[in-house]
């Protein structure tokens, strides 16, 4: 017995595999990148009985076909030997869709369980699963189990022992028969080509299968085993086959079929259209609802983050405190600035954020949760096609309205690595809830009833941007089959699972704030350095000297440089550029306006705006604050999910460069109306 057992989690997507992984790891984890990859590799760990376990969460992947990078990783971990076990997820209320993993994965030499998860689920739409009966026709054991509740564990924890004494491997003589009636001689003559026995931990049956799919890899693998001639040989025979994947995808729900007719009885399969998903996929209606579903997840998003939010905005409120104490006990006036002005206030300010992070985490997971996302999805499916992606795309656009961290984060639930990142960089585009804020008094000072007009001009060319960043990185990004429509079961509709779906959202929310303080507090550390002055007077800062060197540069784009400073402001956080024009137009502390910008006297700002700026020069400032990368908060969850610096800073350098372009077109055309 090794002194570690390693387990790798195999399951197609919302099989639940991501959920027991967190139970199981719980904050013991690390994310990486498969060597030579841009797919996340996690691994984490946990103890039990006095053993430890290290655990893989392989990609979510429909089948171990070679289509995508995340399939090629999972396939080569799989057949590397690295893993003592593989646990294979399937979601017990729609075998008919999670088997075919196992199906794909039949015909592999290595030891597996079978884990029917959401077995709650199945109860509930009336089914009975004999797992027992299963886990004699497959040859492995089989575990009913519900991820979500922890209370089960322990059979897991006592399967876990059993299967690395017995190390049972999937019994493939089923599909194997299924194969050789379809093929026919076909079938016999490849697989006497092949190697005896297989190549490495594959099965000549499951070659046969791959070879038929024309899957490139395996391709590749038999080739370099068999030799030249009698790889010849085999292409030559399978020249004859017509419809390979189609017609071993056949074989593959044959053989499930006959499982389930066996050991599943009762219940429906899939989702039920009653009145109410007639009109959640309707073509008509569908979108409609979601719309009114969307806006009010939304608001209730803003009450959650309440309560987090409130304590951000009150940490300020300290520190006129901490900076009195520290100074009466003799600490340089200097360091309590940095302290209280730069550290503390960039921890309010991330504390405050992270507020958006758990409210649209926690109410978007729930409509994930009981199975309306899904509907969702499927009715944006079209719409999110003009644009490369699939309906499962509309999820980082819905979060980022209230909140664009929590719309990076929202990517995970795409497929590959590509759709991720592409989905990512056009959600950018979405304006987030804080947004408005400052978009809201800007237009309404400058504009008065033409503020309307000006909203909708930014809402317009919004939507070209949104095209435009389609075609920029969607030709690097999408590749044939990442642009394929979505195709999907919708999930039957079941009660949330409160316990998990709390500890999700607080362990998302923790994840961000761990990332964001550093960045955040370097960035607030730069500014204080800039903005320090010993007796608090702005125009003695090295701010103000560099702000009025660089105006004559920054004024082709129509921004004075205090409007330059706030829309730089706004990448750190979009609340903050309201503190910063009220402190560079009034000679105050930046830091201090930028922690407090939540009470800033909203009257008065727009009073100082009014008579330092022209309206050119506002509608270039909006159109340079709208269209800017959200904040430093979403860059580094971007760079988290996507696992890619290089191309989070190429789509952040692509934002700050179109948001100055489009400050600079709204300036001079301004200029000629006004």
């Amino acid at each position: 017995m090794t002194e570690t057992m390693t387990i790798a989690l195999l399951g197609q997507p919302n099989s639940g595999k991501s959920t027991f992984y967190n139970a199981l790891t719980g904050s013991h984890q690390h994310v990486g990148n498969w060597p030579g990859k841009t797919v996340e590799r996690s691994i984490g760990t946990f103890r039990h009985g006095g053993r430890a376990y290290t655990v893989v969460d392989l990609p979510g992947t429909y089948s171990l076909a070679a289509n995508s990078e995340e399939e090629i990783v999972t396939r080569d971990y799989i057949a590397s030997g690295e893993a003592d076990l593989v646990c294979i997820l399937t979601d017990a209320s729609q075998l008919e869709r999670s088997l075919f993993m196992l199906a794909d994965f039949a015909g592999m030499r290595v030891p597996a369980v079978l884990m029917l998860n959401m077995m709650d689920v199945a109860k509930g739409q009336g089914k009975t699963i004999d797992a027992q009966a299963i886990g004699k026709s497959l040859g492995i054991p089989v575990l009913p189990f519900v991820a979500a509740d922890k209370k089960g564990y322990a059979d897991f924890y006592a399967l876990l022992e059993r299967a690395e004494k017995e190390r049972r491997m999937l019994n493939a003589e089923a599909l194997t028969s299924l194969y050789e009636k379809e093929f026919g001689e076909i079938y016999k003559t490849v697989t006497a080509l092949l190697p005896e026995g297989g190549i490495s931990v594959y099965e000549p049956s499951w070659l046969f299968a791959k070879l038929a799919e024309k899957d490139a890899a395996a391709e590749r693998m038999v080739e370099d085993a068999a030799g030249r001639e009698k790889f010849s040989a085999i292409r030559k025979e399978l020249g004859r086959v017509e419809n390979g994947a189609s017609r071993t995808g056949n074989c593959k729900f044959q053989w499930i079929d006959g499982i389930l007719s066996r050991h599943v009885g009762g219940g429906k399969s899939g989702a039920q259209l009653g009145k109410f998903d007639r009109l959640a996929v309707s073509r008509r209606g569908g979108k409609w609802l979601a719309a009114g579903i969307i806006l009010l997840s939304l608001m209730v998003s803003m009450v959650f983050a309440l309560p987090l939010m409130g304590l951000g905005g009150m940490l300020p409120l300290l520190a006129d405190p901490i900076s009195a104490w520290l100074l009466n006990i003799g600490t340089a006036p200097m360091l309590v600035s940095l302290l209280c002005d730069g550290l503390w206030t960039a921890f309010s300010f991330t504390v405050m954020m992270c507020g958006f992070v758990f409210g649209t985490t926690f109410v978007f997971g729930f409509l994930e949760e009981i199975g309306y996302m899904a509907r969702i999805s499927y009715v944006f499916d079209g719409t999110m096609r003009k644009l490369g992606l699939h309906g499962k795309a509309v999820m980082p656009f819905l979060v980022s309205f209230g909140c664009n961290i929590g719309g990076a984060t929202g990517a995970r639930v795409l497929d590959t690595w590509g759709q991720r990142m592409a989905a990512i960089s056009m959600s950018w585009v979405v304006p987030c809830g804080s947004t408005w804020g400052v978009v809201g008094l800007v237009a309404s000072v400058f504009f008065g009833p033409g503020a309307a007009v000006v909203v909708f001009l930014l809402f317009a060319v919004s939507v070209l941007h949104l095209r435009l960043t389609a075609r920029v990185f969607g030709k690097r990004l999408l590749s044939e089959s990442d642009r394929t429509g979505l195709i999907m079961e919708l999930p039957p509709y079941h009660k949330p699972r409160w316990g998990s779906l709390l500890r999700t959202s607080l362990g998302k929310m923790w994840s961000a704030f761990e990332r964001a303080i550093r960045i955040v507090s370097v960035a607030f550390i730069i500014m204080w350095v800039l903005s320090y002055t010993a007796d608090g007077n702005l125009s003695d800062s090295l701010l103000y000297r560099i702000g009025n060197f660089i105006e004559p540069m920054t004024m082709w784009f129509g921004l004075r440089w205090q409007t330059f400073i706030a829309w730089l402001a706004s990448m750190m956080g979009k609340e903050g550029s309201l503190g910063v024009l009220a402190a560079v137009f009034n000679n105050s502390s930046v830091l201090h306006a930028v922690a407090h910008a939540e009470t800033a006297n909203s009257v008065s700002v727009g009073e100082s705006l009014a008579a330092a700026l022209t309206k050119p020069e506002a509608l270039a400032f909006l159109f340079a604050f709208y269209f800017n990368m959200p904040c430093l908060m979403t860059l580094s969850a971007t760079a988290h999910e996507t696992r890619s610096l290089k191309w989070t800073l190429r789509v952040a350098g692509y934002y700050i460069l179109v948001s100055l372009l489009l400050a600079a077109i709204a300036y001079h055309v301004g200029c000629l109306i006004f």
